[in-house]
């Protein structure tokens, strides 16, 4: 059978639908076949045909039951006994169904290729259903692998267990190993003494010896001789405080007032 590509384009799938030959029309008019009809011949959809008992499954009038009258291979649709409409003038005509709407209740097997081609399908679809079988895998519940123990776990366990030379009655008087992991893990954890220790403050005697090496240079610094400066820079340092202090006498001398010239020739 030659096999022809995948169109997506909608308006090409639609010319597609409408130009299709006789022989791919007549396969879009499947319909899936009921529950019952697929455990009995093992096939789950079929071309539906004249003279098949059909149920509507969608739609208004779902649930609709009666025999296909006729099939239009021309516009893909079926139409079914009783399901009519009446008209305004009173005729009464028959409502056009998509056969994807209905499911066969049973099937009409009067023609003999319709047998061989229920024969064919059956023979096909076998091997198919034994693959996928034996692809799904088996389910196993997977086991949890159990937690190592320590070494010291194993000492102490070993420690509970009874050895070969304890009499009876010791051994019943020993625990097992579970209960005595349990009181070990209740025990309070004993922390070491090096974490305990608080931090020990610095004492006097250090103070002073952090202190010792810092008063000897101060010491020092006071006993180094001063650099000397130069007569020029101290004549000048020395004659700037001078001239500041005439400045400042000249300034806070009041000034004398002025007499008016009537009061100096009443004087005379």
């Amino acid at each position: 059978m030659q096999q022809t590509k995948r169109v997506k384009n909608p308006g090409k799938q639609r010319k597609k639908l409408f130009n299709a030959p006789a022989h791919i029309r007549h396969r879009l008019m499947a319909a899936p076949l009921s529950n019952e009809l697929v455990a009995s011949k093992g096939v789950r959809a079929l071309p539906v045909r004249k003279g098949d008992t059909v149920r509507i499954q969608r739609g208004d009038n779902k649930g609709f039951e009666g025999k296909v009258s006729r099939v239009d291979t021309k516009i893909c649709r079926i139409y079914i006994e009783g399901f009519t409409r009446e008209k305004v003038d009173g005729t009464n005509i028959f409502l056009p169904v998509h056969p994807s709407k209905v499911q066969i209740r049973n099937l009409n097997l009067d023609d003999k290729w319709r047998k061989d081609v229920l024969n064919r399908k059956k023979e096909a679809e076998k091997p198919e259903k034994e693959e996928k079988a034996k692809e799904k895998p088996s389910k196993k519940v997977a086991k949890v692998p159990e937690k190592p123990k320590t070494v010291a776990e194993e000492e102490k366990i070993a420690e509970a267990l009874p050895t070969e030379e304890a009499t009876p009655e010791v051994v019943e008087e020993q625990a097992p190993a579970e209960e005595v992991l349990e009181k070990i893990a209740k025990q309070p954890k004993k922390v070491s003494s090096a974490k305990k220790a608080p931090m020990k403050k610095p004492t006097k005697e250090k103070h002073a010896k952090e202190e010792a090496p810092k008063e000897e240079e101060k010491a020092l610094a006071k006993k180094a001789p001063k650099p000397k400066t130069s007569a020029k820079k101290k004549s000048a340092s020395e004659g700037a405080p001078a001239k500041e202090t005439a400045a400042k006498k000249v300034a806070s001398k009041p000034r004398a007032k002025r007499r008016a010239p009537e009061e100096t020739e009443g004087g005379q």
